[in-house]
């Protein structure tokens, strides 16, 4: 399937299926446990209705939007990724160029395979770190210091990893290894795989660029270079993080500052107090938590409660235009895609995730005039409902 053929994110996830070994296609596909709470991210979108207003002029619509203090062509932003490049050797730089051609944010995961300052150099458009917090603390400054000095506009610490969460795919198709690794004759079908994907052996085994260089290049891992990245991660990943630690970070931290994988009032209203400037509402992809709500669910409850003092994201599940509206509408100030726009770095690097956000722009805009809004900032409750509302 070609990639002007693809019609939608699904047909975007089917040829890049078709062009990634086993392990690392089930790696971006697959969450935690049962993987309940991976489809409820999407699915929970069902269980909302459009209304629209008929008979209004939605001759010319207005797309722009506002986010971290920078305009936006339209309110969805890039969500931060581990390992681009293990997906297409284009990777980072691909999605950065993507989203500033479709004037919006590029986000930059701690665990990427770019540097933040490889990243910075790729595109001129608004751009947010996305942070683990590690127990020693020089490493988190030299992080701040160099996006500082990147010129990246927002900070995103992530929260919702204490621990990693249950992946059994990555077990069953030979992406992690451990005592549930797949039995001998699992592996061969494995190695198979990979052996059809001669380009990419040769990235990883040769070239070795499939690297977290954020991590290789900080200064407090050089100093214990003697440390395989795994070991360092599973040893300086702070699992005591508390909401004193977002204070820390937010008096070190000039600009907007994000607070990602929390979903209740009551600690987006810690986040808020601790000195964040926004929050993303999201479960991690439902590669976390297992029964974790929809982050879609999340948005009415804390657009009610703090609208008025945090940006709200919301981030998970989004495949679809209308979903975009739907989240808008409910309260969201902008959406995040992750998946969407990997399936595209998968299916044809660079040209797939503009071909992603191809997709989504056209629909998301096609949604806005089938409801009857001509701009964004009219969005509100008043276009969207929950279908047992309406069954009463």
């Amino acid at each position: 399937m070609q990639l002007s053929k693809c019609r939608n994110i699904a047909d975007l996830r089917i040829r890049a299926r078709r062009r990634l070994p086993a392990a690392v296609f089930h790696y971006l596909d697959g969450g935690a446990d049962d993987e309940i709470t991976l489809r409820r991210n999407t699915d929970a979108f069902a269980d909302y209705e459009l209304l629209p207003s008929q008979l209004s002029d939605v001759s010319r619509l207005e797309t722009g939007s506002t986010l971290f203090g920078q305009k936006l062509d339209w309110p969805v932003i890039l969500s931060p990724t581990g390992a681009s490049k293990l997906f297409h050797a284009d990777g980072e730089p691909a999605v950065a160029r993507a989203a500033e051609r479709y004037g919006t944010v590029y986000s930059l995961s701690t665990l990427g395979t770019t540097t933040i300052e490889d990243a910075a150099a790729v595109t001129g458009g608004p751009k947010l770190f996305q942070l683990y917090m590690f127990a020693d603390r020089g490493m988190t400054e030299d992080f701040i210091a160099r996006c500082r000095s990147a010129g990246f506009t927002a900070l995103c610490l992530t929260v919702d990893t204490p621990v990693a969460g249950n992946r059994e795919r990555d077990f069953v198709h030979g992406f992690a290894t451990g005592p549930r690794s797949p039995k001998p004759h699992s592996r061969v079908r494995q190695i198979a795989s990979f052996l059809r994907h001669p380009d990419w052996l040769y990235r990883a085994l040769v070239k070795k660029d499939l690297e977290m260089v954020n991590i290789t290049s900080n200064t407090a891992f050089k100093v214990q270079i003697d440390r395989s990245i795994r070991d360092f991660i599973d040893a300086e990943l702070e699992r005591s993080l508390t909401w004193r630690d977002v204070e820390w970070l937010a008096e070190r931290w000039p600009g907007p500052l994000v607070i990602k994988g929390v979903q209740t009032v009551e600690d987006c209203r810690k986040a808020a107090d601790a000195g964040a400037t926004a929050v993303m509402l999201s479960n991690h992809g439902g590669r976390q938590l297992e029964s974790a709500p929809a982050p879609v669910d999340c948005v009415a409850a804390v657009a009610d409660a703090l609208r008025d003092r945090l940006e709200i994201i919301c981030d998970g599940g989004i495949r679809r235009g209308n979903h975009i509206v739907k989240a808008l509408a409910l309260g969201a100030n902008a959406v995040s895609v992750g998946r969407a726009y990997l399936y595209g770095l998968g299916a044809g690097g660079e040209a797939g995730v503009l071909r992603s956000l191809e997709i989504l722009k056209d629909e998301f805009e096609r949604t806005l005039a089938l409801i009857g809004c001509n701009a964004v900032n009219k969005l509100s409750r008043s276009y969207v409902r929950r279908r047992s509302e309406a069954i009463r």
